[in-house]
């Protein structure tokens, strides 16, 4: 499958659980962009269910994200993304050429209450802004 520009462009929020970071990436890149990026996320290991404490408080900045639910990191997800953008998921995320990497450290979210998650969810909200500009996105 070859690149062209016509093409939306891919991209995957890793961390370890995929039950806060990665989710409220990919619900604000989701929300901000819609159809015009792929977003996927995922841990390199999920827990069992979205931490409530940050489904609450994006339910605060008005996305729902109660349906979602923690997924495993693959190979093929990084293979099919063209940014992966990682949260304290240290070397466990596979590193393919040709990909664009970022590293995005965020406090975790686990075990934390909905005030701890507020400033978590807006520095998220402030870096998928700045990574839609990059992407040359506007939402």
């Amino acid at each position: 499958m070859s690149n062209t520009p016509a093409e939306r462009p891919s991209v995957l929020f890793v961390c370890v659980h995929n039950a806060g970071r990665s989710q409220m990436a990919a619900a604000f890149l989701t929300h901000l962009a819609g159809d015009a990026v792929e977003v996927r996320s995922a841990g390199s290991a999920p827990a069992d269910t979205v931490n409530p404490a940050v489904v609450e408080a994006m339910r605060e900045a008005g996305i729902d994200i109660s349906a979602e639910s923690p997924k495993i990191l693959t190979t093929e997800a990084v293979r099919a993304s063209d940014v992966v953008i990682t949260m304290g998921c240290g070397d466990t995320c596979p590193v393919f050429p040709g990909k664009t990497y970022l590293d995005w450290t965020l406090d975790d979210p686990a075990g934390q209450g909905v005030d701890a998650v507020r400033p978590i969810r807006d520095e998220i909200s402030r870096r998928v802004r700045g990574l839609l500009a990059d992407l040359g996105v506007t939402g």
